[in-house]
């Protein structure tokens, strides 16, 4: 015969079962619903607006869906080994500017930026004649430090796969206090709406459901380690060496801080410094 305090008891036992399956099928939904987000909404990564638990890459400033709300995983993610240096001594500079600076750069010549980063090496052939304002305002802002000592702050590594920099702010929310246009969205490379790995592009503010934040790029860019579906929205404008390549690798395999395929990377990636020259 069961007492009335054991019944009350194996009562209370039960509806903290289903408590607690109601909460894992929430976390289940909420990290099926980012995934599908990052794959297809894809690299939003521009201007002023920053959607980071849902997979949007954007840059330069305010937030966007505000209400977005993601559910933390049960346990910590185990953490790999950073595979990269302590970062050289020095401050991010606090830069901004009223508008996009004008055109100096040479369209007919070729540029690399060179990123000198705790975890090696990543030069980027930059194609001026199909993106000139994206490589001049890159001339022009790493010609003032602005990318020295800035982290790369976020790694994708489910449904697409690219690292996230050139933030100052190391948020994702930062900017150069400008935007310029969209350029070369109609690269063979981007057929198939597949960004392929060596690409790097600008990050924007664009909304493909809405159809708005067209031109609104920054100073936010992704490097593409292996070929992600996204569509052909985001500036690409350079390619990445076979040495930054390798680079690139290690600081994925090293993972991300959530667990769940969205978020800062494992490793320590931090530009030292950052030149762009012209061959």
């Amino acid at each position: 015969m069961v007492s009335q305090e054991q019944r009350r008891r194996q009562l209370a036992r039960e509806k903290f079962l289903r408590q607690q399956q109601r909460r894992t099928a929430a976390r289940r939904k909420t990290r099926m619903r980012n995934s599908v987000a990052a794959s297809v909404v894809g690299v939003v990564v521009v201007g002023s607006v920053v959607s980071y638990a849902t997979g949007v890459f954007k840059d330069d400033g305010k937030k966007a869906n505000a209400g977005a709300e993601v559910t933390p995983s049960a346990s910590a993610p185990t953490k790999a080994p950073d595979p990269c240096k302590k970062a050289a001594a020095g401050k991010v500079k606090t830069l901004s500017y009223k508008k996009e600076p004008a055109i100096t750069i040479d369209k007919s010549a070729k540029y690399t930026m060179a990123l000198d980063t705790t975890c090696g090496a990543i030069d980027i052939a930059m194609d001026a004649s199909k993106t000139p304002r994206t490589v001049n305002s890159f001339d022009f802002l790493v010609n003032k430090g602005y990318l020295d000592h800035t982290k790369c702050h976020r790694l994708v590594t489910a449904g697409i796969f690219v690292l996230q920099c050139g933030d100052p702010k190391g948020t994702g929310m930062g900017g150069p206090g400008y935007t310029i246009p969209d350029e070369n969205l109609k690269d063979k490379r981007l057929k198939g709406k597949t960004y392929p790995a060596g690409t790097v592009a600008m990050a924007n503010q664009y909304n493909a459901q809405t159809k708005k934040g067209r031109n609104t790029g920054g100073s936010q860019f992704f490097l593409v380690f292996q070929d992600s579906p996204l569509p052909a929205d985001y500036t690409p404008f350079g390619t990445i060496s076979e040495s930054g390549m390798k680079v690139l690798k290690k600081i994925a395999t090293a993972g991300e801080s959530t667990g769940q395929g969205d978020g800062a990377p494992n490793a320590t990636v931090v530009i030292n410094k950052a030149t762009v020259k012209k061959s």
